[in-house]
């Protein structure tokens, strides 16, 4: 079996100053994904985790920010809360064979995210 990890945190302040650009939530984040953020009246601490996650899984994948676009990494959560992925396009191809575990926190100041990705290895 092979495990890859990916962790990010993202400072909230710098998150909300992004909120106000034009553009920023539509580049980065998936229609279903701004809805979400709606619906918790943009909370700067909610967008900031769905960046970290997004970032997370990039390093979780070992490409960086290449190969996909911040979009196509989505971020879902179920009727309890627990936030998992909805990959399209680049991400889905990226992430192929791959069973992804996402865990979001975040305090007043940081939001962080921890991407778990295995997969059993062929020989």
């Amino acid at each position: 079996m092979r495990i890859e990890t990916g962790v990010d945190a993202v400072e909230i302040g710098r998150v909300q100053g992004s909120i106000q650009r034009p553009g920023f939530l539509e580049r980065c984040f998936s229609e279903e994904e701004r809805a979400y953020f709606q619906s918790r009246k943009n909370a700067p601490q909610t967008v900031a985790g769905h960046f970290a996650a997004k970032e997370a899984f990039s390093k979780a994948m070992g490409t960086g920010l290449s190969g996909f676009a911040l979009r196509e990494v989505s971020i879902r959560h179920d009727e309890r809360g627990k936030p998992s992925f909805a990959l399209t396009g680049g991400a889905e191809r990226l992430a192929a064979g791959w069973r992804l575990s996402l865990s979001i926190t975040h305090t007043g100041d940081t939001a962080t995210a921890f991407v778990v990705a295995w997969r059993e290895e062929t020989t």
